[in-house]
């Protein structure tokens, strides 16, 4: 089947622009979202890391949704055939502030495309790369790689790679519960219509998992909330983060920060309820 996927790679360098304003309102519902005091919302605030994704909102039509709730295959992304998606990582770099009022242009690119033979069968990687610029700048002030990987559906016999335990003495530690109007919230707010965040009977009887699955940007932009709590006046000057192992509505799960001895990054990972590793990240500080 791979050489049947090779074509996909003719999806390399397509490109994609969109506009939008940085409004205040999506700042004021994840705030809410994340539990946090209000405020941060006025205009000229400086946007959190990773809260640029509640703009820039995946706006089809409902006659174009596919049946896992995402837009059918096929347009910007390429029209990659096996059923299960997910987002694998991403990085960052933030090279100046995105402020409350800025018009935001964001023009994304096809960047990569591969095709390999895993574990459980054929997988396919696409790496988009985002350029943000705000108020008509010639230079982007946020540049992202988006990883997105495609799997086969699960067969009965398939079994789960092995579990990686987290560390377990990082003097950062939150928990999260991870309930069904958290992911509810959440996607209304990124305007994700992926069922597998929201429909149980869909991600339980169709894609084989357990309970319904907590996003990866949800974790991601948890573990830099918990840097912001512990660090409030660090900058952030670039980010990475991989998802390592889904986390369900079944449990709560911790979000965990490690600083470096020089002070000028931070490890930070999510852990599930049994101590297992499910996302590492790290971010380098200004």
């Amino acid at each position: 089947m791979t050489q049947e996927l090779d074509h996909l790679r003719d999806w390399i360098g397509r490109t994609e622009t969109v506009r939008d304003a940085i409004y205040p309102t999506p700042v004021r519902a994840l705030t809410a979202t994340l539990d946090r005091p209000a405020g941060g919302d006025e205009p000229g605030a400086v946007l959190p890391p990773l809260w640029h994704w509640l703009y820039f909102l995946p706006m089809h039509r409902q006659s174009e949704i596919g049946a896992d709730g995402h837009a059918k295959r096929g347009g910007f992304l390429p029209p990659v055939p096996l059923p299960r998606r997910m987002w694998a990582g991403g990085q960052f770099e933030f090279r100046a502030p995105i402020r409350i009022g800025d018009r935001v242009v964001r023009t994304s690119t096809i960047d990569d495309v591969t095709v390999k033979s895993g574990r459980t069968g054929q997988l396919v990687f696409v790496k988009v790369r985002h350029e943000l610029r705000c108020n008509d700048a010639a230079e982007p002030a946020l540049v992202e790689f988006h990883d997105i990987v495609y799997r086969e559906a699960q067969a009965p016999d398939d079994v789960p790679p092995p579990p990686q335990a987290a560390p377990a003495d990082a003097p950062w530690r939150r928990r999260v519960e991870a309930d069904d109007v958290l992911l509810f919230r959440y996607s209304a707010l990124t305007f994700n219509g992926h069922r597998i965040h929201y429909d149980r009977r869909y991600v339980t009887e169709v894609e084989g998992y357990p309970g319904l699955i907590v996003h990866g940007p949800l974790i991601a932009t948890l573990l830099m909330d918990l840097l912001r709590r512990e660090m409030p006046e660090a900058e952030v000057a670039s980010f990475r983060f991989k998802a390592v192992r889904p986390v369900f509505d079944l449990h709560a799960f911790h979000v965990n920060g490690q600083p470096a001895a020089d002070g000028r990054s931070v490890r930070l990972f999510a852990s599930d309820h049994e101590g297992w590793l499910a996302m590492d990240a790290t971010a380098v500080l200004r």
